[in-house]
């Protein structure tokens, strides 16, 4: 009777094993490729090898670039240290522009991920967030002061707590304040990998303010890009695991109530949004499978995403850019401007196109 049992409970575990990887190629998305749909007139911008991970367009049209993210479970192909640059989008050189750090901050750790910037009104001072992981597990959000003039960026603040154990994206509602996604349950890589694998939703969304930090969403497998509706009452995050993106509006408190999920068919990393008509847009990984194991005669493509309409009972989602890996490799950020559309990667290059 005993080696009955013993042989129940290991099929039952057999079963529960295989159910699980199925469920996890399914969520990696591992066997989709998509057709190749390209724009008119795309060039690779110059000086960027290494990634441009998330980038935010300030309203004049200038682009302010992470790149040469180190990020655990990803490709790498450079040990130097993560940089910032500004691209003029209206310059029709193109050309990135690196900006100096000033200020106390370990150049040699900063590792830059998601970044934001808040704009105070009263005197137009740009405060640049930006995610930094300096020994790839950790994560902090460093606060600088950026001077366009100089083409420099001061460093004003390191912002550490146990809530932002694994921070990847963050859009800055204050001088001091922001909401960041966790993308990991755990700081743990393999708790956080067990509880994928066990499908338990336990990543969240974070405020954070000088006057508190608490949590405000969960329900997510991963949290990844984040970002606000022009008018400041919803907040956007991508469930990137769940192929979707979340819609929350923010209350008075600064919680988060979920109003809505819209399905995106892909495996969506940051969030920007037109500042004019509300549109979201994606960059997503169509095959998460190959954007983390990269196999040089299998490349990783690219694919960007644009959500019209999305506080209506059927948005509208359209696929506006694909690359099978020939030309762009893992796009992680995505967003127009004056009919050119800019593309970042996780850890390959950045790529300008003709909308029209």
């Amino acid at each position: 009777m005993k080696w009955v049992l013993v042989t129940i409970c290991i099929a039952a575990l057999a079963a529960l094993l295989g159910q699980r990887l199925l469920k996890l190629s399914e969520i990696a998305l591992a066997n989709r490729e998509v057709p190749v749909k390209r724009l008119p007139n795309c060039h690779l911008l110059k000086n960027i090898e290494y990634g441009a991970e998330d980038f935010t367009i300030l309203r004049d049209g200038l682009a302010i670039i992470s790149t040469g993210l180190k990020y655990p479970g990803m490709p790498s192909f450079s040990d130097d240290p993560g940089k910032i640059y500004t691209l003029d989008l209206l310059d029709p050189r193109l050309i990135p522009v690196e900006l100096t750090i000033k200020g106390d901050l370990d150049r040699d750790s900063f590792n830059p991920h998601g970044i934001s910037v808040y704009i105070d009104e009263t005197d137009k001072t740009i405060y640049l967030f930006v995610v930094n992981h300096p020994q790839h597990y950790t994560s902090q959000v460093e606060i600088f002061l950026f001077v366009e003039e100089d083409n420099t960026i001061v460093h004003l603040k390191t912002i550490k707590h146990d809530l932002l154990h694994s921070v990847n994206d963050i859009v800055a509602v204050g001088v001091e304040s922001f909401y960041a996604t966790n993308d990991h349950s755990y700081p743990s890589a393999v708790l956080h990998m067990l509880a994928v694998f066990l499908g338990l939703p336990w990543a969240d969304v974070v405020y954070y303010s000088p006057g508190g930090v608490k949590a405000v969403g969960d329900g997510f497998l991963s949290a990844n890009g984040i970002n606000m509706s022009p008018d400041k009452r919803y907040l956007y995050v991508s469930a990137i695991l769940d192929h979707e993106i979340a819609v929350f509006e923010i209350k008075k408190n600064k919680d988060l109530v979920h109003v809505k999920s819209v399905a995106v068919g892909s495996l969506c990393d940051n969030i920007e949004v037109d500042h004019v008509t509300g549109d979201l847009w994606l960059g997503c990984h169509p095959n998460g499978a190959k954007v983390a194991v990269y196999d040089p005669e299998d490349l990783p493509g690219s694919e960007v995403i644009r959500i019209q309409d999305i506080h209506y009972e059927k948005p509208v989602v359209t696929q506006v850019y694909a690359d099978d890996g020939s030309v762009l490799i893992g796009s992680s950020v995505a967003a127009p401007y004056e009919g050119k559309l800019l593309i970042g990667t996780v850890y390959h290059k950045a790529l300008v196109c003709d909308l029209k």
